[in-house]
């Protein structure tokens, strides 16, 4: 008798690892990571930098690709890839620099600061192999300085989060992609 034992290797394995790449988290989890979101969102509408610094881990990548507008045939070459221009290509580092400019006084974008509304939406979380979640989510940032200054961002995020000990997550990598190829804004002293 022969056991029906599943091959390792093989067309159906590779099968098998894209659906298991790709498997949603569960109801309890993907509710604790929107939550994770709107306080994220929350401490940057209240302009509490440093402690929004805190929801990533210390290797962080933060970054925003340019994008140009490209026939549908060329459509995978529209966003940069690493190494090109980018809007950010930043570390958790080089924000804690931006965020101690600001503190300073001394960043004219922000002086008086923005007033901002980061809305959320669209949240997908799921289950990497190598035991960090990728989450999804869509972004409108609304933004307001002065009397007549006034932006609006949309797009997309993906993150790749660590679950931390204490149940909490970290955000190891964000990659950002504007709606728009070209921001009609001043200045991109917004965090997203």
């Amino acid at each position: 008798m022969t056991e029906n034992v599943a091959p390792t290797t093989g067309p159906d394995t590779a099968e098998t690892d894209a659906e298991e790449d790709d498997r949603l988290v569960d109801a309890e989890l993907s509710y604790r990571v929107q939550q994770f979101y709107f306080r994220e969102a929350e401490l940057l509408d209240d302009g509490r930098f440093a402690d929004w610094l805190q929801v990533f881990d210390d290797d962080l990548f933060y970054w925003a690709p340019l994008r140009t507008n490209r026939l549908r045939r060329q459509a995978a070459l529209s966003i940069g890839a690493q190494g090109e221009a980018a809007y950010f290509d930043e570390t958790k580092e080089s924000l804690a620099w931006r965020i101690r400019r600001y503190d300073s006084g001394m960043a004219w974008a922000e002086d008086p600061p923005s007033r901002t509304r980061h809305l959320i939406s669209n949240v997908t979380v799921r289950h990497q192999p190598d035991g960090t979640l990728r989450a999804r989510c869509a972004f409108l940032v609304y933004r307001n300085r002065l009397q007549t200054e006034t932006d609006i961002y949309a797009g997309g995020r993906t993150d790749v989060l660590r679950i931390q000990p204490d149940g909490g997550f970290r955000v190891a990598r964000r990659e950002i992609l504007f709606d728009a190829n070209v921001l009609q804004a001043k200045n991109l002293s917004t965090f997203f």
